[in-house]
């Protein structure tokens, strides 16, 4: 079992796109792995994408609803019917905060080995999608929020640890 670090929001990594996937390989086979090895071992966890562990590359892991796996580049498919709920990040420590999404979600990508996936849910398996998605496009949960939540968030990760990143 092999657990990575978790990148803390401050650290470059995380507000960068991340790289298509070209080489459905054992390189990354292993990076899945690490992935859900590391998802599995944090606390309160409903997924880990490859940038919170240092990596630019479209994977991430996922366990929400009862439906745990991996997609790799994925596309999103999203309703006009919206959700809100508390949001939360392992990237943004012991922060939640009311977070506006897609009630539904349709997730179109491939499995490790490259073959076609579609993961289609609702309610916390759709925001645990978008949310994973956002990462690997260099978006975090609180770049979506508006008015006084986005200013309460942000003044709380500048008066927090979370500002900079870990050794």
């Amino acid at each position: 079992m092999t657990m990575r670090a978790i990148r803390i929001i401050g650290d470059p990594v995380l507000r960068t796109p991340c790289e298509p996937v070209t080489s459905f390989d054992a390189e990354l086979r292993a990076l899945v792995t690490d992935l859900m090895d590391t998802m599995l071992g944090a606390p309160g966890r409903a997924g880990v994408a490859a940038p919170q562990i240092g990596v630019s590359a479209q994977v991430f892991v996922y366990d929400a609803d009862g439906h745990r796996g991996h997609l790799v580049n994925p596309t999103l498919e999203l309703s006009e019917e919206l959700q809100d709920d508390d949001e939360g990040c392992l990237s943004v420590p012991e922060l939640y905060f009311p977070t506006r999404r897609a009630m539904h979600a349709t997730a179109h990508g491939f499995d490790q080995y490259g073959a076609p996936l579609t993961i289609s849910g609702s309610g916390f398996l759709a925001r645990a999608l978008q949310h994973e998605t956002d990462h690997l496009a260099g978006r975090l949960y609180v770049d979506t929020l508006r008015g006084d939540v986005r200013r309460r968030a942000l003044r709380e990760i500048r008066a927090g640890r979370y500002a900079r990143p870990r050794s």
